[in-house]
């Protein structure tokens, strides 16, 4: 059985905003399961033309290039619909390719998971 990783995507700041996604590419390159659930200003990210304003300087790769290898790779993409009203975000705002999920499916895949990395 494939290892699963969970990697909870909690800002859009560049510093905070990049690490899942190297990671992540990581995972993927080992044939690890991966789940990236985006809550709050993580939201950001993945929301229609969010990612590209969201640069660092010397990164390997332009957040939109990572976020294409997630989804071709197969990994879940989960966006928080409990902070939807939070941040002023809903389901049709999200990129294609990302799915809703609640606390719960974060906390499930989490308990199941081998490694489990947070980036607030």
């Amino acid at each position: 059985m494939a290892k699963k990783m969970v990697v909870f995507c909690g800002s859009d700041e560049p510093q905070k905003a990049f690490p899942p996604f190297m990671l992540g590419s990581g995972a993927i390159a080992m044939d690890m399961n991966l789940m990236l659930f985006f809550t709050m200003s993580g939201l950001n990210i993945i929301k229609k033309g969010g990612a590209e304003n969201i640069k660092l300087a010397g990164a390997p790769k332009p957040l939109t290039e990572f976020i294409k290898i997630m989804i071709q790779n197969k990994a879940r993409l989960v966006a928080c619909s409990a902070a939807f009203p939070i941040v002023n975000c809903k389901e049709s705002d999200l990129i294609e390719g990302v799915e809703c999920g609640g606390v719960a499916t974060f906390v499930d895949e989490a308990e199941e998971a081998d490694i489990v990395l947070t980036f607030c």
